[in-house]
């Protein structure tokens, strides 16, 4: 069964439903648990360079008998490369670890450190078709106002904890004009 897409600004269509592999250990438990998401019907994967698990995560995508193209990844810039040449190093670090030539959707992981940086490194990758499409994750209104000012490409998604009890209605309204979802990584 195909799962629910949602598009992103970009044009992207993202899975509405995601595997996180967030505190999943690699060398094996992020591996098997990868590999039996996607024997299940997951089709969207999220790691970040911060988990350790990437490595994992393109060993199950590969082992699947999946398609590339048929497997969303998302992952994540980390803190300490929160700056331009940080965040090139990051992104070809990453695509190493996917054993990919592209990822689908790359955050800024933590509203640390040198964002605008980071964020000009991020849109020349998508330039250079390395990442399909680039957001944030974690941003509070206060630092996504700030932000946004500097974007030659804007973010598809801000993913934030986000749940019944924690809505971020006013994150939402105010990236709202600018098509920006929000994702929740604390569901």
């Amino acid at each position: 069964m195909k799962p629910l897409m949602i598009s992103l600004n970009s044009g992207t269509q993202i899975p509405s439903e995601g595997f996180g592999t967030f505190l999943i250990s690699n060398d094996g438990p992020c591996y098997e648990a990868v590999l039996n998401a996607l024997k299940c019907g997951y089709r969207h994967i999220d790691t970040a360079a911060g988990y350790g698990n990437e490595t994992d995560v393109a060993k199950a995508i590969k082992d699947s008998g999946l398609k590339r193209e048929d497997v969303f990844i998302t992952s994540k810039l980390w803190v300490q490369d929160n700056s331009y040449e940080g965040a090139k190093y990051g992104i070809e670090q990453s695509l190493k670890n996917l054993d990919t030539d592209y990822i689908d959707l790359y955050l800024i992981h933590q509203p640390y450190g040198d964002l605008k940086g980071a964020w000009k490194a991020m849109e020349e990758a998508v330039d250079a078709g390395k990442l399909k499409a680039i957001g944030i994750s974690n941003q509070t209104p206060k630092i996504f106002e700030s932000f946004i000012k500097d974007c030659r490409i804007l973010p598809g998604v801000n993913q934030v904890e986000c749940n019944p009890t924690f809505q971020q209605k006013e994150l939402r309204k105010i990236m709202e004009p600018y098509g920006i979802v929000v994702e929740a990584w604390y569901p």
